[in-house]
C-alpha cells in the first residue's frame, strides 16, 4: 500500500478543531498537526498532545498572518508583497522564527517532528532563509525534522490553485530542502477553493489527491468539529472532518492502496 501523510492544520487556533484533530488522530485517520503556538490558547491546548504523540507527529505551523485580538496581522496578499518587495527583514524573520520554535518547545519540551507555514507562508522569499537559518542555528547540520513541500504530487500540478501555491515558494524551497539533505515529503496534495459544501463534495476532490498521490506524498485538511466563528473557512471545517471520520473515506483509502502513517519515525520513512 502507500503510505501517505495526512496532515489537519491550525491545531490551537479554536477547540473545535482541537477535538477534530484528537477524534481523528485517536482513530487512525491522522499524521500530524500542525500547531500555531501564536494562538493564546496554545498553552492549554498543548496539554492535550502528549498521549496523542507517539503515534501524532507534531509540527510547528509558522504564522506571518493571523490575528488574535490586538496582534492585528497583514493578510496573506500584504505578506505576499513584502516578501517579494525585500520588506521582510531578515533579522525580524529570525526573530519570529525563533519566538514560535520556542514557544512550541516550551509547551512540549521537545523540538517539533517537523515544519510548515500557515497559508504557506513558510516557503516565501526571505521567511524560507531565515526559516533555514534559524534550523542551523539551533540544530546545526543535521535538523531532527522535515519541512513542508507545496510541490504538487502528480497530475495536481494541472491544478491552477496548487500551481500558484508552488510558485510562490514551494519549487524554490524544495530545491534548497534537497540541496541541504533535508527531509520533506514527495508531492503535496489537498489544495480547492474551500467550496465542498457537503461531504461527498469534499469527497470528489479526495478521490483526486488520492489518486495522484504517491509514496511519501503529504495530504493537508483543516478540519473542526463545529463551525468556527470568524474563520474565513470556518463554515468547511466541519464538512471536511464529516468526511474523515466517515466510512466513505476508508473505502475511498483502499479503493486507491492508501494508507495513512501513523508515528513520526514513520512518516520520516515513508519520505526517503
Amino acid at each position: 500500500m502507500k503510505p501517505i501523510i495526512l496532515c489537519a492544520d491550525d491545531f490551537a487556533l479554536h477547540p473545535a478543531i482541537d477535538a477534530a484533530v484528537l477524534a481523528l488522530a485517536g482513530a487512525g485517520r491522522l499524521s500530524a498537526t500542525s500547531c500555531m503556538t501564536t494562538a493564546p490558547r496554545w498553552r492549554e491546548a498543548a496539554r492535550q498532545l502528549p498521549p496523542l504523540r507517539p503515534r501524532l507527529a507534531l509540527g510547528l505551523h509558522f504564522n506571518l498572518t493571523e490575528s488574535f485580538g490586538a496582534q492585528a496581522s497583514p493578510g496573506i496578499g500584504e505578506r505576499i508583497a513584502q516578501a517579494y518587495t525585500g520588506r521582510l527583514p531578515l533579522a525580524w524573520l529570525c526573530t519570529q522564527w525563533r519566538e514560535q520554535l520556542d514557544a512550541f518547545e516550551d509547551a512540549l519540551g521537545t523540538p517539533p517532528d517537523f515544519i510548515d507555514g500557515h497559508q504557506h507562508v513558510h516557503q516565501l522569499p526571505a521567511v524560507r532563509a531565515a526559516l533555514l537559518q534559524e534550523l542551523h542555528r539551533r540544530y546545526g547540520d543535521s535538523a531532527p525534522l522535515w519541512v513542508r513541500s507545496t510541490v504538487p504530487a502528480g497530475r495536481l500540478r494541472c491544478s491552477p490553485k496548487a500551481a500558484v501555491i508552488a510558485a510562490l515558494g514551494g519549487w524554490a524551497l524544495t530545491r534548497q530542502l534537497r540541496q541541504r539533505g533535508m527531509a520533506h515529503n514527495r508531492g503535496f496534495g489537498g489544495v480547492y477553493g474551500f467550496d465542498a459544501p457537503a461531504p461527498p463534495d469534499y469527497g470528489r476532490h479526495m478521490q483526486a489527491w488520492l489518486q495522484a498521490c504517491g509514496s511519501g506524498s503529504l495530504l493537508m485538511c483543516h478540519p473542526a468539529d463545529a463551525v468556527v466563528p470568524n474563520d474565513a473557512i470556518g463554515t468547511q471545517r466541519p464538512v471536511e472532518y464529516a468526511y474523515l471520520r466517515s466510512a466513505a473515506f476508508g473505502a475511498q483509502l483502499q479503493a486507491h492502496d492508501c494508507a495513512i502513517v501513523q508515528g513520526a519515525a514513520a512518516v520520516l520513512q515513508a519520505m526517503r
